[in-house]
């Protein structure tokens, strides 16, 4: 109840104080292209709940025509200049702040994934995330803006290893240990980091 009553006071208060960056990077993305400000994608929450996470659209309108949905690979070209900064600040990810307002995330969980998603698992086989060991555990709490995946794994680091991470954190969740993540990840965004493929500060 203290984890939620925290979200939702400091989710409040960053919708309103960071509202004229919402305002700046609206203006700049629809400037460049002239396409959608925001892009939404479902998400896999809390016991496997379904939930549609809000971004600022950091690729061209047509990033997944013809490829799918894959992750952004370094210097990735469907990424447009205001995206590229964005991504390094995760000031593309302002929007979740919605997100966890109404609930659908907190500050610090496990990274949200999307249903159905699949990757490269042992002896090359594509796997679905859903049947990798660990993702019934990181599901049984609520998804994070930032986390120690998020944090401390690296960048290109296959997300099924990224599962050792997530299920340390639903092991040792406490309130200092998502303090310290929170600030570090504001000094990640200060330093501009995030894209970094090792260490992020």
């Amino acid at each position: 109840m203290l984890k939620r009553a925290f979200d939702i006071a400091l989710s409040g208060a960053g919708l309103v104080a960071s509202s004229p960056l919402w305002a700046l990077f609206a203006a700049a993305i629809r400037l460049e292209d002239g396409g959608p400000i925001f892009f939404t994608q479902e998400r896999v929450g809390r016991g496997g709940r379904p939930f549609t996470a809000l971004k600022f659209r950091s690729m061209r309108p047509d990033a997944e025509a013809g490829v799918g949905a894959i992750q952004a690979a370094e210097h990735d070209p469907r990424v447009t200049r205001t995206g590229r900064f964005m991504r390094a600040t995760a000031m593309d990810e302002l929007p979740q702040l919605w997100n966890i307002f109404r609930g659908d995330m907190s500050f610090v969980g496990p990274r949200a994934l999307r249903p159905g998603e699949i990757e490269t698992g042992r002896n090359g086989v594509m796997e679905r995330l859903e049947d990798v060991p660990g993702f019934a555990t990181r599901v049984t709490v609520r998804p994070g803006l930032t986390g120690i995946a998020q944090v401390y794994a690296r960048r290109d680091l296959p997300r099924r290893h990224k599962f050792r991470y997530d299920r340390l954190y639903v092991r040792r969740q406490s309130w200092w240990l998502d303090a310290r993540l929170i600030l570090l990840s504001f000094w990640i965004s200060v330093l501009g980091t995030w894209e970094a493929r090792g260490r992020k500060y």
